[in-house]
């Protein structure tokens, strides 16, 4: 059978992030992708030139069509933009009993433009994370959430503890902002233990989009029957790969490489 993975997220016109990076990531995991768009965004690798959000209305008549005929077997929400938005997804996800849901709240672009308005945060806490199987903040979006200041791995044990007891069945924390090792450390916190998922911090600018192919990877292994630890692991080695095999594109924060991870796993063997 054909697992299916939709994704409720903002437009990225560069490629590398958003709908597209998240539709990019599940063909090469083997899912079939959807996709609901929230805002339309004008931006490149060197920044975010314009964000325009979807009429409530369309988004809703996305939502609708694809829970008629299209059911999806894991769901991500990535820029959502503002607390209509939030809400009309929550709603969604409610009704139709939707499982396996990826909260990646995306709040700020990597040249420092907000992608998420301010009264929107609050909507974000109250009526999406308590829906998610996995939300999977950075180290700044963690903050913002949780209102701590966070410099230590302890910090970052508080601010997952904070982020369950929002209604997060599993809280991952991501390391890249976390410039003091040249390990990058992801925490995953699932209500009892916490997991920590090492790699090598890879010195480039070209990150553009790891956030989003990170928990869309996620997301697709959900979809295929993974646990949450599993579908991590697939997940981590699928943007190690994707930053590693920089493709050298754009003259500001380019893109990752989605098909590194497939050639990475041809080469050593792997089906």
């Amino acid at each position: 059978m054909v697992k299916k993975a939709l994704t409720i997220a903002g437009s990225d016109s560069g490629g590398g992030a958003g709908i597209q990076a998240d539709l990019k990531t599940f063909q090469e995991l083997d899912v079939y992708g959807m996709s609901v768009i929230s805002a339309v965004t004008a931006q490149n690798t060197t920044g975010v030139q314009g964000v325009y959000s979807v009429p409530l209305d369309g988004i809703q008549e996305q939502l609708q069509s694809i829970a008629e005929d299209l059911r999806p077997d894991a769901i991500k929400t990535g820029m959502l933009f503002n607390s209509d938005t939030i809400e009309a997804v929550a709603r969604f996800i409610e009704y139709y009993g939707m499982k396996q849901i990826v909260v990646d709240p995306v709040m700020i672009a990597k040249g420092g433009a907000s992608l998420l308005q301010s009264e929107a945060v609050k909507a974000l806490k109250e009526k999406l994370l308590p829906l998610a199987t996995i939300v999977t903040p950075n180290i700044p979006e963690a903050e913002e959430l949780t209102g701590i200041k966070i410099e230590t791995m302890d910090d970052r044990k508080q601010a997952a503890k904070l982020l369950h007891e929002m209604g997060a069945e599993t809280v991952m924390i991501k390391g890249g902002h976390d410039p003091g090792s040249e390990e990058m450390i992801d925490l995953l916190y699932d209500g009892q233990n916490f997991h920590s998922f090492t790699s090598n911090r890879i010195s480039t600018k070209n990150t553009h989009g790891t956030g989003c192919t990170f928990s869309a990877a996620i997301t697709a292994q959900l979809a295929q029957g993974s646990s949450v630890v599993q579908a991590v692991q697939v997940a981590k080695d699928f943007i190690q790969a994707a930053i590693e095999e920089d493709l050298h594109i754009g003259s500001g924060h380019g893109p990752t490489n989605h098909w590194a991870y497939k050639r990475t796993k041809e080469k050593i063997g792997i089906k």
